[in-house]
């Protein structure tokens, strides 16, 4: 539901706006949770822990997302990977406060509880003002730009079909190896306890790991270069996963554990700013329901599939290896296609220098935000037009 809700979620924040998108998106979730603490057999928990509370987290994930890169410019990268620091942080501590609720409340109280807890989401969606340009004195009333719900014009972007079957085949291994590790650690005779201390470790070095690639990203001399930096996580993480098959021993996965963090962390700060700089902020909403559309597949094959090659082989080792194959794939598509895209023949088409730049932003990550889109001089620098008039957006009409 996060993954496939995409184009949806896409429609509705081109529709209506960020904020009640992301109300409408708490709601659900606390309500699934809720209901959740009511069922009585599994297939109600698919439908209300499942269905109901996966929308409504979707409706959360991706308007925070596209509020985040209109808010923020020049300083974009370090402001998304602090963002995505959250992610790392309750992992970490969910985890826990899920067995301490099972075990005071019962799994019932605990799923009431949870659904308390999601209704935050609400607040924090209030917390999000859209940005609203200033009314020009004495002039008509401004006129609303029409906006397509979905822009699927993005797949006429090359960069922009690059990274999505890039991104899709990298999500087939990215998550294989948090789901294993544990199992991995038992099969090696470790108690479950410290099996289990195996994700908080991981957690703790993606806590720090994605501020601080959101940082190194944002420099200067850097940020034109965040695809390249983006391709290397790829493959540092892909590498992690192929010498994370060798370990023996406890002592093995934990050095594995911290430099998977590393990895993880830095594509998770990375991937949506690369997304951000190929289709810029105008399109944006509407390509990244498109890609997480993509990944829904991979997401739904790439774990199964490592399951189903543990069951095969009861060898843990080869599954961290298909992971890693996948993933360095992933970084040479990456890698490749935005060096044909660069070093293709200006000639090729007489419209060449007019569309240079569309066909270039693979590469070419915005310094100058100016050259994303008229929205974000709209938006993030509220400058009215030559005629004394603003372009409304769907957020500055809420």
């Amino acid at each position: 539901m996060l993954y496939g809700t995409g184009p949806l979620c896409s429609v509705c924040v081109n529709r209506f706006g960020c904020r009640p998108v992301m109300l409408v998106g708490g709601l659900f979730a606390s309500l699934g949770m809720v209901a959740a603490s009511f069922c009585t057999s599994i297939i109600q928990l698919y439908l209300t822990a499942g269905v109901v509370t996966g929308l409504g987290l979707a409706l959360n994930f991706q308007p925070s997302l596209i509020m985040l890169n209109r808010y923020f410019s020049k300083r974009r990268p370090i402001a998304n990977g602090l963002a995505a620091a959250g992610s790392p942080v309750f992992l970490c501590a969910l985890s826990p406060l899920g067995q301490v609720l099972q075990d005071h409340y019962g799994w019932r109280g605990g799923f009431l509880i949870l659904g308390g807890l999601l209704l935050n989401c609400c607040v924090c969606a209030a917390l999000m003002r859209p940005l609203v340009a200033p009314k020009a004195g004495g002039g008509p009333r401004p006129q609303q730009t029409s906006r397509r719900l979905l822009d699927l014009s993005v797949f006429r972007d090359r960069g922009f079909v690059i990274y999505a079957v890039a991104a899709s085949i990298m999500v087939l291994g990215l998550f294989v190896p948090p789901v294993f590790v544990v199992s991995y650690a038992k099969d090696l005779g470790v108690p479950d306890t410290k099996a289990a201390f195996l994700l908080t470790i991981l957690g703790f070095i993606d806590i720090f790991a994605r501020p601080t690639a959101g940082f190194i990203t944002g420099l200067k001399k850097v940020r034109p270069y965040s695809v390249y930096l983006f391709s290397f996580s790829m493959f540092f993480n892909g590498f992690t996963d192929l010498t994370g098959s060798t370990a023996s021993n406890y002592g093995g996965l934990v050095v594995f554990c911290i430099f998977f963090g590393i990895s993880y962390g830095m594509v998770g700060a990375l991937q949506f700013e690369v997304l951000m700089a190929i289709v810029g902020t105008h399109k944006f909403s509407s390509a990244i329901g498109l890609v997480l559309l993509m990944e829904a597949v991979a997401v739904l094959i790439g774990p199964p599939s490592g399951g189903k090659l543990l069951d095969a082989t009861h060898v843990y080792k080869y599954v961290f290896i298909l992971a890693g194959v996948e993933v360095l794939t992933s970084s040479l598509v990456l890698l490749l296609g935005n060096f044909c895209i660069r070093n293709r023949p200006e000639a090729s088409k007489p419209e060449a220098a007019t569309s240079a730049s569309e066909e270039e932003k693979l590469h070419k990550a915005p310094v100058d935000m100016r050259v994303d889109s008229r929205e974000v001089e709209h938006f993030l620098k509220a400058e009215p037009e030559k005629n004394g008039e603003v372009v409304h957006t769907p957020e500055t009409s809420v």
